[in-house]
């Protein structure tokens, strides 16, 4: 069975918004391996609207870019109730009975389903139990404003802790999987 892992850069204060503004001065080699090894470890991604708008819009321009190879190319489900079509390569909108579709998916066969930067999909996962792994990179900066990654107003979830890792940076990589 197929594993849906969801992953994050946060800031301390629980952003992850704008990771573009926060990010890179913390990123490094140990960073770039772990990042690598978790989308080698899948052949797919689950995204909401949000962040296949910007990443279709954005990654099909990068020519040359090996990550953009990558991107351009993994099949990627699309979860929208508003969009109608999908139309960046290897992209598939899932329509109709969502939890149900995405439960199928997790019961074919192949590597896991990787999901980054859609926070309102991860939560929904979360809370319908769909989401096998959480894992946020915890940078040690607090900038004080954006999205964090979970609402005030949803109800309790415990999560375990599966693995954590301090890379020299000061980022902090946490893997949690439902309780």
């Amino acid at each position: 069975m197929r594993r849906i892992v969801a992953n994050f850069h946060l800031t301390l204060d629980g952003v992850m918004e704008a990771p573009n503004e926060w990010h890179f001065p913390y990123y490094n080699d140990q960073i770039g391996e772990a990042i690598g090894a978790s989308f080698a470890a899948s052949d797919s991604l689950l995204m909401g609207r949000v962040n296949y708008e910007e990443w279709a819009a954005y990654w099909p321009a990068q020519n040359g870019n090996p990550m953009a190879e990558a991107m351009n190319n993994v099949r990627k489900y699309v979860v929208s109730t508003t969009l109608k079509s999908v139309d960046w390569n290897n992209s598939i909108l899932l329509e109709g009975d969502t939890a149900g579709a995405i439960a199928d998916l997790k019961a074919e066969p192949g590597k896991d389903i990787a999901m980054s930067g859609s926070a309102t999909l991860a939560e929904w996962l979360l809370h319908e139990g769909l989401l096998d792994e959480l894992r946020v990179m915890v940078h040690p900066i607090v900038v004080g404003k954006g999205r964090r990654l979970f609402k005030d107003d949803k109800p309790l979830k415990k999560l375990d802790l599966l693995n954590s890792v301090t890379y020299s940076t000061g980022v902090t990589d946490l893997t949690y999987r439902p309780a």
